[in-house]
C-alpha cells in the first residue's frame, strides 16, 4: 500500500531503514523502504493494550505478556536499551518482516556490499516484498552471482525507531523469542559501519549470553537441555561449514584455470550436501538443514551464515574478560568499533587466542 508522506520523512526513514535494508541506488528501493515500514508502523498497537484487552486470544496474550518479562529482563540484567523499543505489537499477515538477498562471486567467498552515504556499507540488501527481493536476486544471478533469498523475522533500525514485536516473532518456543529480542535489542548498543559480521556477531554473542541467564533464571530444566543440546548441533554443522569454506578458499585462491575451478566447487558442494543429508538422516544437526538441502549450496549462502558466528567467541572472550559485567563490556565493545579495521580485528583475534590459551592451559 502506498503511502504519502513529507519528502522530509521519507528522508529520515530512508536513512534509518538504509542501515539494515543494505542502502538504496534508486528511488525505487527508497519507495519500498519507506512504505514496508510505515505499513508495519501503522498496525501497532500498544501491548499493555493488547493484553488487557478481553478480545485478545489468550495464545497472543500469553505470548506478549512472555515478551514483557523478556524486555524487562533485557533491561535490568543484559543491560540494554531502556527504550519504547517492543512496546508494541503489529499483525503484519505475513511469515517474515522483509527478505534478505546476499550475493558472492561465482569464484570468491567474499559478499558484495551495498552501501549508504549516511550508514556505511551491509552485506545484504532487504526488501519487504518477496517478490522485489526475487526479482533483484535474478538480476544478480544473470550477473554470474551466487546468490541467496532468506526471509527474516525482524529487523532493527538500530533506535532510529521504536521497534515493535511483529506476529513474524511468534509461535516460536520462548527461548527463540528471547533469542530475537536480545540480539535486536543488541544492535542498539553498537553499529559499526561497513562491517556486518562483527556487528551480526556481537548481536549474536550478546544474544547467547542473555539466554544462558535467563535459562538459569526462568527456565526448566528441559528448555535448558534443549538448548544445550540445540547448541551442540549447532556447533557440530559449524565446525562442518568452517571446514568446508576453508576448502573453498583454498580452492578459489589456487593457480588452477577458472574451468578447473568451477568443476572442482561443484564437488565440493556436492560433497556439503551429501554430508549435510546424512547429518540431519542421524539427527546430528538440527531440523532446519533440511530448508539448506532444499536450496542450491552456494557460496553466498556459506559466507552469509559466517556473519553472524565468526566473531562470536572474540567476543565471548572479551565477556569473560569483563567478569560478564555487561556495562563494561560494551564500553569495552565501543572502544574497539572506533578502532580501523585492521586494529579491530587484531584485538578481537588476540582475545580469541588469550580465551583458547586459557583453556587449553586448564587443569
Amino acid at each position: 500500500m502506498a503511502l504519502r508522506i513529507s519528502c522530509a520523512l521519507t528522508l529520515n526513514i530512508a536513512v534509518g531503514l538504509a542501515v539494515v535494508l543494505g542502502g538504496c541506488a534508486n528511488l525505487g528501493y527508497y519507495a519500498q523502504a519507506v512504505d514496508g515500514h510505515l505499513d508495519i508502523r501503522h498496525r501497532t498497537r500498544p501491548i499493555s493494550a493488547i493484553i488487557t484487552d478481553p478480545g485478545t486470544n489468550e495464545a497472543l496474550k500469553r505470548s506478549l505478556t512472555t515478551v514483557v518479562r523478556l524486555r524487562e529482563f533485557a533491561i535490568g540484567e543484559l543491560k540494554l536499551p531502556d527504550n519504547q523499543s517492543f512496546t508494541t505489537y503489529a499483525d503484519i499477515g505475513r511469515p517474515y518482516a522483509i527478505w534478505n538477498v546476499s550475493a558472492a562471486p561465482e569464484l570468491s567467498l567474499e559478499l558484495e556490499k551495498w552501501c549508504f552515504v549516511a550508514a556505511g556499507c551491509v552485506s545484504y540488501r532487504g526488501f519487504f516484498s518477496k517478490i522485489e527481493a526475487e526479482r533483484f536476486a535474478e538480476e544478480l544471478r544473470t550477473k554470474g552471482y551466487d546468490v541467496t533469498v532468506g526471509g527474516v523475522r525482524a529487523y532493527s533500525t538500530l533506535g532510529w525507531f521504536k521497534e515493535p514485536i511483529l506476529n513474524t516473532f511468534l509461535g516460536y518456543s520462548d527461548t527463540e523469542l528471547a533469542q530475537l529480542i536480545f540480539h535486536e535489542l543488541a544492535h542498539q548498543v553498537v553499529y559499526v559501519r561497513d562491517d556486518s559480521t562483527f556487528n551480526e556477531s556481537f548481536a549474536t554473542a550478546v544474544e547467547l549470553e542473555g539466554i544462558g541467564r535467563w535459562l538459569s533464571d526462568n527456565g526448566t530444566n528441559e528448555q535448558r537441555a534443549a538448548f544445550e543440546a540445540a547448541q551442540k548441533r549447532k556447533a557440530a554443522s559449524a565446525e562442518i561449514m568452517l571446514d568446508y569454506r576453508k576448502r573453498l578458499e583454498t580452492l578459489f585462491a589456487s593457480d588452477m584455470s577458472t574451468a578447473e575451478k568451477r568443476i572442482a566447487k561443484t564437488g565440493i558442494y556436492a560433497e556439503l550436501h551429501e554430508k549435510l543429508s546424512g547429518l540431519q538422516a542421524t539427527k546430528t544437526v538440527s531440523s532446519n538443514y533440511g530448508r539448506w538441502l532444499a536450496q542450491h549450496l552456494n557460496n553466498a549462502y556459506l559466507a552469509s551464515i559466517s556473519t553472524y558466528t565468526r566473531l562470536v567467541p572474540a567476543f565471548q572472550a572479551l565477556l569473560a574478560q569483563q567478569n560478564g559485567n555487561m556495562g563494561q563490556f560494551y564500553e569495552m565493545v565501543k572502544e574497539i568499533s572506533h578502532l580501523p579495521e585492521p586494529e579491530r580485528a587484531l584485538l578481537l583475534h588476540q582475545a580469541e587466542s588469550g580465551s583458547q590459551t586459557t583453556a587449553n592451559s586448564g587443569p
